[in-house]
């Protein structure tokens, strides 16, 4: 994905409030890819896996096995490891429209081989608040969120993001999201970026999530070009 697979809601960064139904599994295998100027990195792969604990609220752990490559340099490696709850304290509806709103603090456990660089191994925290509204074929969704970014010479930033879909048939929806967060170290630059991507349901219970997109801002630097492709099973 775009800036990193990490704290996303698939196939976008941008999350939305809802949990996986209680006692109901989503689990999404990925593979994801960023190229950036004289080098690039991969997820290959991760495997997000979200599960109903209690209604309104899901549990969410998704380990990953990345790849970092320049023209001299190649590695591979496990990847830190994201953790986090989903709680959903808002449910709205009427007639053919509704709106929800929810938290999802994430925390990063530092399960990260270093060779795949310096801002792996270490903690980090994601506070957001997340909302979604929907009407017809229409649903918007989007928030903010705190990153929490302890150690030297880092900072912590706010990650702020929106994302459309529009439901195309029965089985098709498609949509973009922009998002942009601030600088997550003391001499580090602030980043935007866009995704188009959507979700095709291939048979019950199965479905292909795909997204593609590149930065707004520093985009040489940050993200030429991104992708990312699930397979997403549900029971």
């Amino acid at each position: 994905m775009l800036v990193s697979s990490a704290w996303a809601g698939p196939p976008f960064i941008t999350d939305d409030p809802e949990p996986v139904n209680y006692q109901h599994w989503e689990i999404n295998y990925a593979v994801s890819k960023t190229w950036r100027d004289g080098s690039m990195s991969a997820g290959l792969p991760s495997i997000d896996i979200n599960y109903g604990i209690a209604p309104n609220m899901q549990l969410h752990i998704q380990p990953r096995y990345s790849y970092e490559g320049t023209t001299k340099d190649k590695h591979f490696g496990v990847d830190d490891t994201e953790v986090g709850v989903k709680y959903k304290f808002l449910n709205w509806e009427q007639g053919g429209s509704s709106f929800m709103a929810g938290i999802y603090p994430m925390f990063q456990v530092p399960t990260g081989d270093r060779k795949l660089g310096p801002s792996r191994g270490k903690e980090q925290m994601l506070l957001p608040l997340w909302v979604q509204g929907s009407s017809a074929e229409w649903t918007i969704y989007g928030g903010t969120g705190y990153r929490i970014n302890p150690g030297a010479g880092n900072r912590n930033s706010i990650f702020t993001g929106a994302t459309a879909l529009y439901q195309v048939t029965k089985s098709l929806q498609l949509g973009g999201e922009v998002f942009h967060e601030t600088p997550d170290a003391i001499d580090g630059t602030s980043t935007s970026s866009f995704n188009l991507g959507g979700s095709y349901n291939l048979v019950s219970d199965f479905n292909l999530l795909f997204s593609a997109g590149r930065g707004l801002k520093n985009t040489v630097s940050a993200n030429r070009l991104s992708v990312y492709w699930a397979l997403q099973s549900l029971y």
